[in-house]
């Protein structure tokens, strides 16, 4: 971005995809500010100037430089090809498709599974078991590949897109009620990144629609 242009970012608090798409931006030192879309109790995001923003009728959505990106995967892939510094991607191609690996479990095996969508689709005594049937499935994977890759982070030592979609699935996993520490690299990675700035400030009690004492 060039002068004073401030990114919009299309979120709502809870959502695990705009919660990596707010700490790839916070990593990157990108200057945004947050329009919130309530995807629960008032269904912003079924309004046609929603749709209008983003066809796919889901957060997050981000304007920035001009245009406007949806998919919470692109955009970080959008900000890692523009803005290289403070690199989320290690420069090895072997190295980030390892990367892409744990982002792959993530954003396409564990989350898809158990957001908002989904679970309104199954009786409300269901939900959490369910919830917690693909979460612990896909952390038993995550486990398997942490034990290969991580260093201090997910990938050695260095911050990558891959922390960036575990720290918010971790949050969800509590919310459901996974015991997280059963997983000790998950557990272990989780606890020294939610005091990073980028993460915390990225936290959904962080943000201007978080709703306190939210079920």
């Amino acid at each position: 971005m060039s002068g004073k242009e401030v990114a919009t970012l299309y979120s709502y608090w809870r959502s695990s995809c705009s919660y990596r798409v707010r700490i790839a931006l916070n990593l990157k030192g990108i200057p945004y500010e947050v329009k919130p879309v309530n995807i629960w109790k008032k269904d912003e995001h079924l309004t046609p100037e929603y749709r209008a923003i983003n066809p796919m009728q889901q957060v997050p959505a981000l304007r920035i430089d001009g245009r406007t990106l949806i998919d919470s995967i692109s955009i970080m892939h959008y900000l890692e090809e523009t803005r290289p510094e403070q690199p989320l991607l290690p420069s090895d191609p072997a190295d980030r498709a390892k990367v892409r690996e744990i982002v792959s479990v993530i954003a396409s095996g564990i989350q898809p599974l158990q957001n908002v969508g989904i679970l309104q689709l199954l009786p409300e005594e269901e939900r959490v078991q369910w919830a917690q049937r693909v979460i612990n499935k896909g952390f038993t994977a995550l486990e398997k590949l942490l034990a290969n890759s991580a260093g201090k982070y997910c990938f050695g030592d260095s911050i990558s897109i891959a922390d960036c979609c575990l720290i918010p699935q971790v949050y969800n996993a509590r919310r459901f009620k996974v015991e997280v520490e059963t997983y000790p690299a998950i557990a272990r990675i989780d606890k020294d990144l939610l005091s990073h700035p980028a993460f915390k400030d990225a936290h959904p009690d962080n943000q201007p629609d978080a709703v306190k004492d939210a079920k």
